[in-house]
């Protein structure tokens, strides 16, 4: 169980009173009561407690994992636009 999945746990336990056993990485949410208003107030909780931002409608939101994919990717350093700016320039200077 990695540190985001727990994390996941407590926001669920603690906000939609799951019980822990029940969320493996392969629980489906609407399984677990998870409709999409409730998806939508999980989002804000997630947000809040790892201090990122998610996407407005993410997609593809089947389980508990997909959940901590989406924290995963929101997580990781992104690249900085100017630095992408840059690498276009460059790639441009280079092409013929």
């Amino acid at each position: 169980m990695t540190d985001i999945h727990e994390r996941l746990i407590t926001i669920l336990v603690r906000g939609h009173r799951l019980a822990p056993e029940r969320l493996g990485l392969d629980a489906p949410l609407q399984g677990l009561g998870i409709d999409s208003l409730a998806t939508i107030e999980l989002l804000w909780d997630i947000e809040d407690q790892f201090q990122i931002k998610l996407p407005a409608d993410p997609t593809g939101l089947v389980t508990v994992g997909d959940v901590v994919t989406l924290i995963d990717v929101a997580l990781r350093p992104q690249p900085h636009a100017d630095a992408a700016a840059e690498t276009t320039v460059v790639i441009g200077a280079i092409a013929p």
